[in-house]
């Protein structure tokens, strides 16, 4: 499997896990900044929250970390959070926007 397989494959699992509080998937809320690929499929995500304050800050980054190494292939995952630049509406896809009803 290739890198841009695998890179598929990393963005269809993000698409399984959910912000608690906003019913759309982590990676249609545009909460991924970054997914790295790197050799031997070691495997980099760089995400933010909602808002410092999230309630799921715990909780979503090892959810990403866990769900990623359940991928065939996946060699190591590392998850990093970043608060920079923070988060706010415009970054919902297209599809996440007409989930909320925001189109």
């Amino acid at each position: 499997m290739d890198n841009g397989e695998l890179k598929e494959k990393i963005i269809e699992r993000l698409q399984t896990i959910y912000d608690p509080e906003i019913p759309v998937n982590i990676y249609a809320l545009g909460l991924i900044y970054e997914i790295d690929v790197l050799p031997v499929n070691n495997v980099q995500v760089v995400m933010t929250l909602t808002a410092p304050g999230c309630p799921a800050a715990q909780s979503l980054p090892v959810e990403v970390d866990q769900k990623l190494r359940e991928i065939e292939g996946v060699n190591d995952v590392h998850v990093s959070v970043t608060w920079s630049p923070s988060w706010d509406k415009s970054m919902i896809s297209e599809e996440g926007k007409l989930e909320l009803g925001m189109l």
